[in-house]
């Protein structure tokens, strides 16, 4: 008999992935956790029902959370990860000789745990003790609160808008995020998708903008996440990613991104531009 683990993307659309085996299934202090394997994905990590990242596609939302800042900013020393608890935004960045030093702040001690022990590739910095990183287990919003003009990046690698990741989509938070950049810093947040979440990207949009003084919407395709299409917003305090010019070559290999995509991330098609800003602005 078959077995799949499903996410309930919506009222209206579920998501199934066929499974060859269940690797871990059980709870932390803050919610449930499934590893499998399965055909279509490889290994996947979900939490309370919603699929986080794939063996198979991974690469690609690492890649768009975190080269995309990092290269936006000419010299990105120190780098904050608010989540990313299965390391993969901490593998991206460590790779930049620029940055000195990362520090990985996640609330679940039990999804960093399972990822080094099951997701070996993505965690890589993590197992590796990279000597570049810092994991810390705690709060990320409490910690976002007492940081202040020390960050060049901060990437904000959160889970759905609800449960534990709830509290990272606040205007509170945001403002705590531009006090805890340099003076040119910047930071970047996943989204969710303007196909299917359009009223939360209009509403982060709005929030974002009120506080930084330039606020961009990037995309990336990616399959595993509902409808495929994913969102990234940006807020930064100095550099337009409109306007980029490149500061520095790419001095390792990377499977999606390239300068191109640095660009053409930023191309939104028409039906994003109404949900950001209204028909005014096509």
């Amino acid at each position: 008999m078959k077995k799949f683990v499903t996410e309930h993307q919506s009222p209206y659309l579920d998501l199934s992935a066929e499974i060859s085996e269940i690797l871990y299934e059980g709870k932390s202090d803050f919610q449930d956790i499934i590893v499998a394997d399965s055909k279509e994905f490889g290994r996947m990590l979900v939490l309370d029902g919603v699929f986080q990242t794939s063996d198979k596609d991974e690469f690609i939302y690492h890649e768009c959370i975190t080269h995309i800042p990092l290269f936006l900013h000419p010299n990105p020393k120190n780098v904050l990860i608010i989540g990313g608890g299965d390391g993969g935004a901490a593998r991206e960045a460590v790779r930049h000789p620029e940055v000195e030093h990362v520090t990985m702040v996640d609330i679940d001690g039990k999804v960093i745990e399972l990822s080094k022990q099951f997701f070996p590739a993505i965690s890589k910095a993590m197992r590796e003790n990279n000597p570049k990183l810092t994991v810390k287990v705690g709060d990320g919003i409490a910690f976002m609160r007492e940081a202040k003009d020390f960050y060049d990046v901060i990437i904000v690698d959160c889970s759905d808008p609800v449960g534990p990741g709830e509290g990272l989509f606040t205007y509170e938070f945001y403002k705590d995020t531009f006090k805890a950049l340099k003076e040119d810093g910047l930071f970047v947040q996943q989204t969710e998708s303007p196909f299917m979440h359009s009223k939360l990207v209009r509403e982060i949009k709005d929030c974002v903008s009120d506080i930084f003084p330039i606020t961009r919407l990037y995309t990336a395709f990616i399959p595993l996440y509902p409808t495929g299409m994913h969102c990234f917003t940006m807020g930064s305090k100095k550099y337009d990613p409109l306007t980029w010019e490149p500061n520095r070559k790419r001095t390792f290999p990377t499977k999606y991104y390239n300068e191109g995509i640095q660009r053409s991330a930023f191309v939104l098609p028409n039906f994003v531009k109404d949900v950001l800003y209204g028909e005014k602005d096509r």
